[in-house]
């Protein structure tokens, strides 16, 4: 089915884009919600009359973006998790600890437009995570990753140990259980 996409879609277009879809995904999700229309003269003789204003508002996100990824790229992230004496951390930093950083920066972001690499930071270390801005536009995030040793989780050291003196029995105490055993059997 043909539709015209009246607001943007995730992973399917943009206002005013026409896009060619499944009947059931654009009876059940698209119309309902509002977020297309069908593709009929009225509708496209609609859109023809919006068309410079869904242009500004595409134009204005580009700009945004172009803006926020200068913004993003000269900023430098550094967060403290604990982690053990070697460099592995105690849990990981996900997209939503980096979406938590970038919101102190003031910054707001869906999660899933966060890219880091292995899915989760599981070391200290400098380290580049994406964050997908608008269209093409992604934004390279240096985040350090520094380490807090917690004495209490800390491995104790360890001591070589002793070696340990074996007592030897006198022979007779090993020769009395085979009596006892003997005498058992007999009766």
């Amino acid at each position: 089915m043909k539709v015209i996409l009246n607001k943007d879609v995730n992973h399917l277009g943009e206002e005013g884009d026409v896009k060619i879809v499944a009947n059931g995904y654009a009876r059940n999700y698209l119309f309902p919600r509002s977020l297309a229309l069908p593709y009929t003269p009225e509708v496209v003789a609609i859109f023809e009359g919006r068309k410079a204003e869904i242009e500004a508002r595409k134009a204005a996100k580009r700009e945004a973006a172009k803006s926020d990824k200068e913004k993003l790229e000269a900023l430098a992230l550094s967060i403290t998790v604990p982690a053990s004496a070697g460099g592995k951390l105690y849990g990981a930093v996900s997209a939503q600890t980096v979406i938590d950083l970038l919101a102190k920066e003031g910054f707001e972001f869906e999660r899933k437009r966060i890219e880091i690499p292995g899915n989760a930071i599981k070391q200290t270390g400098a380290y580049k995570v994406s964050v997908k801005l608008y269209e093409n536009a992604v934004a390279e995030v240096h985040i350090e990753v520094k380490g807090q040793v917690d004495e209490s989780k800390k491995e104790p050291e360890r001591k070589p140990r002793a070696e340990k003196k074996v007592e030897e029995k006198p022979a007779e105490s090993a020769e009395a259980p085979a009596e006892e055993k003997a005498e058992e059997a007999a009766n």
